[in-house]
């Protein structure tokens, strides 16, 4: 069978997919994107480089709305070379986020396609305006209504559509859910696993190094923002650390901005809660790893004591459901997307995003609360096992793109309902 992904970065969310049609051999797969220097054995890349942004005249929703149609035009225009040389794909799966997939329709007509919907953004209620430090500005909603224009536009084309979450689907509207699969994705319950050994070693991560005497609290973003709570669990952490001397703290996160706005004067969010904080956040006990690799990120995980998980009512991040399958004992916020992988009590303990106190004791709880640690553990790991399985993930992915492929409408693709 002959697959075309599109995605503007390679692999993106089709990194598990990819490595299961190529260990089973049988699949020819063509990935077009912009950037992305990654190789996969299999995998054949096809690149296309977006021009200058074309000079709009009009508010910023008109430019959003302009540069989303070039990069559905630069795709198109890899696709028909694609197509020149001679190859037609069983479908084509992508991501419609950013317009890439818009004009494929017309490149390959009759081809089914299977596109990944990740958020449908709200003026209100879910993730703008939702933390009253950040109001947004007075015509942030026209730019929230152009954002949602790429996808009205893929969900009145042809093809199916999947997301992740029924968090997701959700904020979509009610017409368009019909044609969305609810397909929860997996974790390596594997190479993601609890190691009963990690918490009694000395952990050694670059410079740092955790004795097994310490407490280790944990947080993974993969930009340290407030879309993640990097603010709030900051204002924590002087509470934390005057509680519990033994604690120490690890930060895994980037000091660029994915979500959201800057830091203003020009620094990065680290840098502006360090200044807020000042004195209060001991450098020698609190460590910013910066972005690491795979395998120290599973064994930080592993070691952990207590592990933050903080998001806005937005996509919840891959780190959530790792940090589930290594067994963490999870502190996370009382909102939406977390809430569906997690309940209060019995696989972590939910707090309210906003108030860094209750996040604080959150995680001094776990810290002093032994038997409650380990029961959260287990139940979280659990949890992965019943939910988050690979496997299964995988199994659920071909019988949607056989059903697409071969056009059976007799019954609603798995999670339609």
């Amino acid at each position: 069978m002959k697959y075309l992904f599109v995605h503007q970065n390679f692999p993106a969310q089709f990194v598990h997919l990819l490595r299961d049609l190529c260990a089973r051999g049988d699949s020819e797969i063509v990935f077009i994107s912009e950037s992305g220097r990654a190789q996969m054995a299999g995998v054949r890349r096809v690149s296309y480089r977006m021009p200058p942004r074309a000079r709009v005249d009009g508010p910023a929703p008109v430019a959003e709305l302009a540069r989303g149609m070039q990069r559905a035009a630069e795709v198109a225009r890899a696709a028909r070379t694609l197509r020149g040389l001679g190859y037609v794909p069983d479908i084509i799966i992508g991501h419609h986020g950013w317009g890439e997939m818009l004009e494929l329709a017309d490149v390959y007509p009759g081809v089914p396609m299977l596109g990944y919907y990740e958020f449908f953004y709200h003026p209100t209620g879910l993730d703008v305006g939702f933390d009253p430090e950040f109001a947004p500005q007075s015509d942030v909603a026209p730019l929230v209504r152009a954002r949602n224009t790429l996808n009205l536009l893929a969900l009145a084309g042809p093809g199916w559509g999947h997301t992740p979450t029924r968090f997701q689907r959700n904020t979509y509207p009610d017409w368009a859910r019909g044609r969305l699969t609810c397909l929860p994705e997996g974790v390596d319950l594997t190479r993601c696993a609890p190691d009963p050994q990690a918490r009694r070693q000395v952990f050694t991560l670059g410079d740092i190094e955790i004795l097994p005497t310490e407490k280790l609290v944990t947080y993974v973003a993969r930009d340290l923002e407030p879309y993640r709570g990097f603010h709030v669990f900051m204002r924590a952490l002087p509470r934390i650390l005057a509680r519990r001397p033994e604690a120490r703290v690890v930060l895994v996160g980037g000091d660029g901005v994915s979500y959201g706005g800057r830091a203003p004067g020009g620094r990065t969010w680290r840098q502006h809660m360090l200044a807020e904080l000042g004195d209060s956040i001991d450098p020698a006990r609190v460590h910013f790893a910066g972005r690491v690799e795979y395998g120290s990120f599973c064994r930080l995980l592993q070691r952990s004591d207590a592990h933050v998980y903080l998001t806005y009512p937005f996509v919840v991040s891959w780190s959530l459901r790792e940090a589930m399958a290594c067994g963490c004992a999870i502190v996370g916020s009382r909102t939406a997307p977390v809430e569906e992988f997690l309940q209060d009590g019995r696989t972590a303990r939910l707090v309210p995003f906003l108030d860094p106190r209750q996040i604080a004791d959150g995680v001094l709880e776990i810290l002093e609360d032994g038997r409650l640690a380990r029961r959260l553990r287990a139940n979280v790991r659990r949890q992965a096992e019943r939910t988050l399985d690979m496997g299964r993930y995988m199994a659920g992915y071909h019988a949607l793109i056989g059903q697409i492929v071969t056009g059976d409408g007799r019954m609603a693709p798995p999670g339609a309902a």
